[in-house]
């Protein structure tokens, strides 16, 4: 929770004024029965009616201004919350996008969104709601108690001889509520998790009329979720009989006893009225104490699991020595040295890469070649700092990855993945992505998003849709093909000039006649740019500079095609089956 105090410290002085509003309501509150008991009082004497009448006027009086600064208390206190809401949920979000992409292999996409959304808005309550709720009962039971043992200091205490009980109870309650927000609260998302995977995942839901089967699995989490609440509900609705007993119980003490007193004339009909008056005003803060306290405990249970988030520390990050030379003078010089690297599995760690060395001057053209799951995107994902190497380094001109700052080395690098992601908003947009704005008119960016489309070998069939570059795709590009998805993510890339481009396998849902067309647009693209091509089709790579094979994550053969073609290895073996699968294509 000292999190949270470092959030509400920057609004600490709304706080105090709302606090100040707070008293002042309180105090307005509690002179109403003090002038309700002299009204009472002068009807008894029998003062003329302008007196009494005058006593009236003052009580709506008090009444009016009283709602007047209870209401900028709240908007000042319930704002707080929205604000810290705010605060927190940008945080919060920055903080996920600086943690690594493992961290994502391991998390589900709906928990998190639960997270951002549901357990900061728990948060917001417990800043807003609870916290006026946690300081209004104390200032309201300060004011009471002091008026009414002025008053009669033995009625006060025989009215509060029920409470002693009330705390014990409450005390148990409040532990069991804590427990069941937090089952709540994860119920909650797992069944976020299970809506935005069966969302995401609806062609193949459907490709295997598994709608059955998905609306069951979401019954059974929604049926959990509906059980959690209920049970929370449940416990959570004892504190309420629990409050209004006690304050019942003490009205109708204060009934008995302080009316055989008034009876004795030992107490007068006004002060019952008045202590009865600020009974009443203690009936709700004791009221709300039970639904103030199901609020902090929510706070409490989602501020938790936040924390697991905001514990997590970003395993890729800059060097405390980063060199901050520009990112203009990286000139694309790529050199692996004695590379080795493992994904953590338990307590066990095999090599994913072993030993890889190569260099690629600035400019060259390098080509990685090898079955599935030898390697290959786990050892382009260790230039851009994806994931940092086990051993061994990556050096950038000379230098090593890792002592340039994140920004420079990756707004130097253009990767095309091997599963193609596109945002759900316009063509140009997406193209756009990587494209700083600043200092670049829209004629210059819309000028770069053309050529990198036509480069890519799209711009024809986006001026093909209705409306042409605006044209907006659904989610994660449902609307295009895979082809045209690859070919977008290529154009984003290109938009961005990088200095460095690596292909993974981008081009393997096109045609081979539109690869070559797309192949030979990217040469002029290349000119004296490095570029890393990642493929299975080998057409793709003869041109290469350099060509790698990798299996099992070692180099087993490396030259270029010619060379490559002389030794009669695995790469040959390779070219022999694919012309032969193209020859029976055509023929």
């Amino acid at each position: 929770m000292l999190r949270l105090w470092g959030y509400s410290r920057r609004y600490l002085s709304r706080y105090l004024l709302g606090g100040v509003c707070l008293v002042l309501t309180a105090s307005l509150a509690m002179s109403i029965p003090y002038f309700l008991k002299l009204a009472v009082e002068a009807i008894e004497s029998g003062r003329p009616f302008t007196d009494i009448a005058s006593f009236a006027a003052l009580i709506a009086g008090i009444a009016v201004v009283q709602a007047i600064v209870r209401t900028l208390s709240r908007a000042l206190i319930f704002n707080v919350g929205r604000d810290v809401e705010c605060d927190l949920r940008n945080d919060l979000f920055a903080h996920l996008e600086r943690l690594p992409v493992a961290y994502y292999q391991h998390q589900h996409t709906g928990d998190l969104m639960s997270r951002l959304i549901n357990d900061v808005t728990a948060i917001r309550m417990l800043l807003g709601v609870g916290f006026l709720n946690l300081l209004n009962t104390p200032i309201y039971y300060a004011y009471g108690l002091t008026i009414m043992l002025a008053l009669h200091a033995p009625l006060t205490i025989a009215a509060l001889l029920p409470f002693p009980i009330l705390l014990y109870v409450v005390k148990r309650v409040s532990r069991r509520m804590m427990e069941q927000t937090l089952r709540v609260q994860e119920e909650l998302s797992n069944l976020s998790s299970a809506v935005q995977e069966n969302v995401a995942g609806i062609h193949v839901v459907r490709a295997y009329q598994a709608e059955d089967v998905a609306v069951r699995r979401f019954a059974r989490s929604n049926d959990a979720l509906t059980d959690e609440s209920l049970s929370l509900a449940r416990v959570r609705g004892q504190l309420g009989p629990i409050m209004r007993t006690a304050s019942g119980l003490g009205t109708l003490v204060v009934l008995c006893f302080g009316g055989t007193e008034v009876v004795r004339g030992k107490m007068s009909v006004g002060d019952l009225v008045a202590f009865i008056g600020y009974l009443n005003l203690l009936a709700w803060p004791t009221m709300a104490m039970g639904w103030m306290l199901s609020v902090v405990q929510r706070g409490r249970a989602a501020m938790l699991r936040l924390e697991q988030i905001f514990s997590v520390e970003p395993a890729i990050t800059d060097a405390a020595d980063a060199d901050a030379t520009p990112a203009a003078r990286i000139e694309g010089a790529i050199e692996y040295q004695n590379v080795c690297f493992s994904y953590a599995n338990g307590d066990t760690r095999s090599l994913v890469i072993d030993d890889v060395s190569f260099r690629l001057e600035p400019g060259q053209k390098l080509a990685i070649v090898g079955r599935t799951g030898a390697g290959k995107t786990s050892l382009v994902n260790l230039l851009p700092r994806m994931f940092d190497v086990t051993a061994g380094q990556i050096l950038i001109d000379g230098r090593d990855v890792r002592s340039l700052p994140l920004r420079q080395l990756r707004s130097a690098i253009g990767f095309v993945p091997q599963d193609p992601f596109l945002f759900s908003t316009r063509i140009e947009d997406n193209v756009a992505f990587a494209i700083d704005d600043a200092g670049n008119g829209y004629a210059e960016r819309d000028r770069r998003v053309r050529e990198a489309a036509a480069a890519a070998g799209i711009a024809t069939e986006i001026e093909g849709f209705p409306r042409g570059y605006e044209t907006v795709i659904g989610e994660r590009g449902v609307t295009l093909s895979g082809g045209q998805k690859q070919r977008l993510t290529l154009a984003r890339a290109l938009a961005a000039s990088p200095r460095i481009l690596v292909l993974d396998d981008a081009l393997s849902s096109v045609d081979t006649r539109t690869e070559r067309g797309i192949l030979g647009a990217l040469r002029a693209e290349l000119q004296g740019k490095s570029s890393i091509f990642i493929a299975h089709r080998l057409s793709t790579v003869m041109d290469a500079d350099l060509i790698v094979v990798l299996d099992e994550g070692r180099i087993v053969e490396r030259g270029d095609h010619a060379s490559l073609l002389r030794r009669d290895g695995y790469y040959a073996q390779l070219f022999r089956e694919q012309q032969l699968e193209e020859s029976l294509e055509t023929s």
